[in-house]
């Protein structure tokens, strides 16, 4: 079973990554957040992975955080959870706001996710519920300052045509960088990322 994998980024796709290592090219699934904090290809780069066996496919799903890695593996336990929905569930919220939405029951939170419906989020709030780690930090909540800039950003680039999961991901980068830049300042670096 292949564990992690470090070698060089050889293309890199909004799901997808292809990391060579020592000559071999492995196709590895990636949630969003993974995709956006692996840098650019021809880089070095390193991932956590899970082997996924089936009867007809051998699937790499690949990681860089051990939250992720550890969220991923809860997630595709639930009964009904395979490893698809698990990816887009870590692709449309970041993994601490996962645990808070868990841990809080925001069943509301969860169901903005795409593809997650009221009885999976209840499913996934029940199941998981005891089961997180405890020591996650968690990012500041939406209505903290911030929320209103962050929610416009994200409200203009799904008006322009992006995802609202992909523009959360690249608005949620784009603040840590410079919690005091402007609208402008990172709507630009927001859309800079998603164009990568």
């Amino acid at each position: 079973m292949i564990a992690a994998l470090r070698g060089t980024l050889l293309e890199k796709h909004p799901n997808r990554v292809i990391v060579d290592v020592a000559g071999v090219g492995y196709d590895v699934q990636v949630p969003l957040s993974t995709f956006y904090g692996i840098g650019d290809a021809g880089g070095a780069v390193a991932l956590r992975v899970r082997t996924h066996v089936r009867e007809d496919a051998i699937a790499l799903y690949g990681f860089l955080t051990a939250l992720e890695l550890e969220l991923f593996d809860r997630l595709i336990a639930i009964s009904g959870i395979g490893p698809k929905v698990a990816l887009a569930v870590l692709s449309g919220i970041e993994a601490a706001e996962l645990v808070r939405a868990v841990r809080t029951q925001d069943v509301a939170r969860l169901t903005r996710i795409p593809g997650v419906g009221k009885k999976t989020a209840e499913r996934i709030g029940l199941e998981l519920k005891d089961k997180l780690p405890s020591e996650v930090q968690f990012p500041p909540s939406d209505d903290a300052s911030g929320g209103d800039l962050r929610n416009d950003v994200i409200s203009a680039l799904v008006n322009l045509g992006y995802q609202r999961s992909a523009a959360e991901k690249a608005v949620g980068a784009e603040l840590k960088k410079s919690a005091d830049a402007g609208f402008e300042a990172v709507l630009r670096g927001a859309l800079r990322a998603m164009m990568r």
